[in-house]
């Protein structure tokens, strides 16, 4: 058990280097605005304003947008009954939070999720995409850190979760067309 409790340490201490500049006004406003961006309604609006507006492949590709979107939460929501990890403002003392913070379990991330289930088909249509779309995919996953509601390896398997299901849906739904 020694090194689930080393490897837990270092997630704290990595939790804390990014929490602690919670403080800071600008990277405050950014993270608490950039953060909305991974939530449910502005990534379902995005997708269903590309599969009303888009033709040809990226309508395909909205399509698998929306197939991930559905798939990946769906399985977050398993996991998080499955693994019902506390949040790290509810554990760690002198974690910086919003007020009204979330109170359901932390594991996976669903922001983190949810953004790279959207962006890796548009990235894999597009390629050229990745210049834009990472940093914005990025900068949610920090920001569930900055904001004290996620340890780093909730938001690494929101990444993950995320990618592999944008990756899936891309591939059996835009490139047999």
């Amino acid at each position: 058990m020694q090194p689930m409790n080393e490897l837990y340490e270092m997630e704290c201490r990595i939790f804390r280097k990014i929490n602690q500049h919670f403080e800071r006004k600008m990277w405050n406003a950014y993270f608490r605005t950039i953060t909305n961006i991974g939530g449910a309604v502005l990534e379902i609006l995005l997708v269903l304003f590309l599969l009303i507006f888009a033709h040809g492949q990226l309508r395909l590709t909205a399509v698998a947008c929306a197939v991930s979107l559905a798939l990946s939460h769906i399985i977050v929501q398993i996991f998080k009954k499955c693994f019902p990890r506390k949040r790290p403002y509810l554990i760690l003392n002198g974690t910086n939070h919003p007020i009204n913070a979330l109170q359901d379990h932390s594991f996976p991330s669903g922001h983190t999720t949810a953004i790279f289930s959207v962006i890796i088909p548009l990235i894999l249509l597009h390629p050229s995409l990745c210049l834009i779309l990472l940093p914005v995919g990025f900068s949610v996953a920090v920001s569930r850190i900055f904001l004290g509601l996620h340890y780093p390896s909730d938001v690494l398997a929101g990444m993950l979760l995320g990618s592999v299901t944008g990756y899936i849906c891309f591939v059996k739904i835009v490139l047999p067309f």
